[in-house]
């Protein structure tokens, strides 16, 4: 199966922008109508859970999309039509998992500190057995230490390969992306059994791997098993993973790690992840780095610049459908065009 011409050329031209929903993000609404603005805003690839109704809900925004090109054009964005990832693990991994504790254990006199600093707006004391909204959740972590009191771990989320390869034939899945670490060889070589007789219904495949001083050494392993690849494979550089939402500094680590990966002899495609934002395109191009990196993956970023414009569509909206309120589905497309083209204006430059 060829990679869509449109994809291709974004890979080429170092102008390919992916959005990440989120490995364990499940609200539906959320995720059916940032699929629909930033499609029409011209993104590449959007990654969404291992989950047969986020992957309907994403289908969705991206089939309704396609009623407002023409209006899109005409207001001068320039709408995609993204390939869909479906992002898979071959173990524990920090993207499949969710916050859990118990409201009820948390003193009245506790301030509550979780609740401010989760970027999901997941943690609400509304009533007592409340707690963590599972379906915002994407398991940033960053409520867990902060609990005065230690009283928040996490969940697993894992979902069966065996059922993620079955969509493949019902559903048009293009891309999937595994998440491995460090040390999981073994782990990865059952998953890629799997994968492996799968990769003839897909356009291309992706590696995700956190950053650790010796992550090349498994990547090579990693390159080594699984090439030769009828189709083109993206590694995915993780830095900070699910922080690209805290600040600008957030960017360097992912970028030093795939200059890291370019000084080792990696080759096919380099996309940036994990701290990611608005300054990500423009520290490349400062770094002369523009011809080598080939594109970026937003997440906490993406879905954070929306995240008020939704979030006024719940309060306002019992069917929650952003094309419903057109004044809504265009301040969102601006917004998330924004983002896009501080990548893809940056190389047409």
């Amino acid at each position: 199966m060829l990679l869509q011409d449109s994809a291709l050329l974004s890979l080429e031209s170092g102008s390919w922008f992916k959005l990440i929903c989120g490995a364990s993000y499940q609200h539906l609404p959320s995720i059916r109508n940032l699929a629909l603005a930033y499609t029409l805003a011209g993104v590449d690839c959007i990654d969404v859970a291992a989950d047969r109704a986020v992957i309907n809900s994403a289908l969705v925004g991206i089939g309704v999309a396609k009623n407002f090109r023409q209006k899109a054009i005409a207001l001068g964005y320039n709408p995609s039509n993204p390939l869909l990832m479906v992002s898979v693990n071959d173990g524990e991994d920090p993207h499949f998992r969710k916050a859990y504790f118990n409201p009820s254990k948390c003193p009245p006199e506790c301030d509550r500190p979780c609740e401010n600093i989760c970027p999901a707006d997941a943690i609400k004391f509304e009533h007592p057995t409340e707690g963590v909204k599972e379906k915002l959740c994407y398991g940033c972590g960053r409520c867990i230490p902060i609990c005065p009191y230690g009283f928040i771990d996490t969940q697993s989320h894992v979902i069966s390969i065996d059922e993620v390869l079955n969509w493949l034939t019902k559903l048009p899945i293009n891309a999937l992306e595994i998440h491995t670490q460090a040390g999981h060889f073994q782990h990865f070589q059952t998953l890629w059994q799997s994968v492996k007789p799968h990769l003839c219904r897909l356009q291309l495949i992706a590696i995700s791997c956190p950053y650790t001083p010796t992550v090349t050494d498994y990547l090579r392993q990693i390159e080594n098993h699984i090439k030769p690849l009828p189709i083109p494979l993206i590694w995915q550089t993780d830095g900070r993973p699910m922080s690209g939402d805290i600040g600008k500094g957030t960017t360097h680590l992912t970028i030093k790690y795939a200059q890291t990966m370019m000084e080792q002899g990696f080759t096919d495609y380099f996309q940036l992840a994990g701290g990611t934002n608005e300054h990500t395109a423009l520290k490349i191009r400062e770094m002369g780095l523009s011809d080598k990196i080939n594109g970026i993956a937003f997440g906490s970023k993406a879905r954070k610049i929306l995240a008020e414009i939704l979030h006024e569509l719940e309060i306002i909206s019992p069917q929650n459908q952003l094309e419903d309120y057109p004044h809504l589905l265009w301040e969102a497309v601006f917004v998330a065009s924004k983002l896009v083209n501080s990548l893809k204006k940056n190389n047409i430059d």
